[in-house]
């Protein structure tokens, strides 16, 4: 994100002495991406950065996945995922993994106790806040999200989830291999929101403090590329890494709720790309707000049936009715997985009901991938066995 941002206490120059009250000096700490060529912000730390003294392997989630085949439509509902311990669970060691492939790993977690210091060493991370609220506590200051942000943490940052509300904080995670940006067409070649985006920067949220922490000898968990995937370590830094006095730049956690997005409509109806909001390397990132619908006097507001046969399509239904799908048995917290290769479209009855409708009452959060996914254990835990058979009116193999 080049919205330019500072916090704390700084140097008037970068890469000068900047000095403690003592007379010590502070050390300074450049995150960047892609080489020096990017994005990058800088921070002031009490402590040396790089110092550990452990590492030991992290025993992460379960991360296995089993192929979509045969190939088939696939109703997913998350809501069954946790029961009551919830209450000892949190956001990053709770998650339990619904869907992934090499770009792009979706889980669910459904927590209500702080998680412990953690960054992501393979990429970005946007979590979407179902419902709840948290502390989001980062080495650059605290975002405070609650139901509809959009949680946007970059790779590599450390952090920690704590949820704040007397109920559950349910949390989708959508974890890159890569970063997470607003859609290319939105920016100025300077990188700045452009008039016709459906948000601006005055949407976005950046971190409150500096948040300076005391202690020693803390645990922080890092997730990172192994031989064969997805690895975790557990390090043990000497001092706390909350110990930035002041920091400088482009790149930062950030937050943006669902509400702050302006929906693109249309006399007919709008593609999916009108409803993008972030993207990564083969994937992309949509909503699907309350909004006036199509108001050409012929329109059919619901989408028509689509074979979009470069892209696996993931939609999590998070508020409202979403009316293609009545009638399916999804509802809140549920996700339907239609994949590249299969036409799909509303459900039987859909397309008549909608005609003459002015406004449609929906959240949704969409995820397209340009490879295939395929099934994490709390995907195939919750599969709704029917919902393939459901345009052909219940028959199906053995019915």
């Amino acid at each position: 994100m080049a919205h330019y941002r500072q916090l704390g206490d700084i140097p008037r120059k970068r890469h000068t002495q900047h000095r403690t009250p003592e007379g010590g000096l502070y050390y300074e700490e450049l995150m960047g991406e892609e080489g020096f060529t990017s994005d990058s912000s800088l921070l002031y730390h009490r402590g040396i950065p790089s110092a550990v003294v452990d590492a030991r392997p992290w025993e992460l989630p379960d991360q296995a996945t089993t192929p979509n085949h045969p190939l088939l439509p696939r109703h997913l509902k998350l809501h069954r995922l946790f029961g009551e311990e919830w209450k000892g669970t949190d956001v990053v060691a709770g998650r339990r993994l619904v869907l992934g492939n090499a770009d792009v790993r979706i889980s669910y977690a459904v927590a209500g106790a702080p998680s412990e210091l953690y960054r992501n060493g393979l990429g970005d991370e946007c979590v979407y806040v179902e419902s709840g609220s948290a502390s989001v506590e980062t080495v650059f200051g605290i975002l405070e999200v609650g139901p509809g942000d959009y949680v946007i943490i970059p790779r590599a940052t450390t952090h920690r989830w704590v949820p704040t509300g007397d109920g559950p904080l349910r949390a989708y995670c959508i974890e890159a291999n890569s970063h997470i940006t607003p859609p290319k067409r939105y920016l100025s070649r300077f990188g700045q929101l452009l008039e016709h985006a459906p948000y601006c920067e005055r949407d976005l949220r950046g971190p409150a403090g500096p948040l300076l922490v005391d202690g020693a000898d803390v645990d922080v968990l890092v997730k990172h590329r192994g031989p064969h995937g997805v690895v975790g370590t557990r390090y043990t830094v000497p001092h706390h890494p909350f110990d930035v006095v002041g920091w400088d730049g482009c790149l930062y956690p950030y937050a943006f709720n669902i509400a702050d997005f302006e929906p693109i409509t249309g006399r007919i109806h709008q593609p999916p790309p009108a409803h993008q909001v972030f993207e990564g390397t083969n994937f992309v990132i949509c909503n699907f707000v309350p909004r006036k619908v199509d108001y050409h006097p012929l329109s059919i507001p619901v989408p028509y049936y689509h074979a979009n046969v470069d892209s696996d399509e993931v939609m999590f239904y998070c508020g409202g009715d979403y009316e293609a799908r009545k009638g399916s048995g999804i509802g809140q917290g549920s996700i339907s997985l239609h994949p590249g290769g299969h036409t799909h479209g509303p459900q039987p009855g859909a397309y008549e009901r909608s005609i003459g409708a002015e406004f449609f009452d929906e959240l949704a959060v969409m995820v397209d991938t340009f490879r295939p996914l395929e099934l994490g254990e709390g995907g195939t835990a919750t599969e709704d066995p029917g919902y393939p058979w459901s345009w052909s009116g219940g028959r199906g193999p053995g019915r």
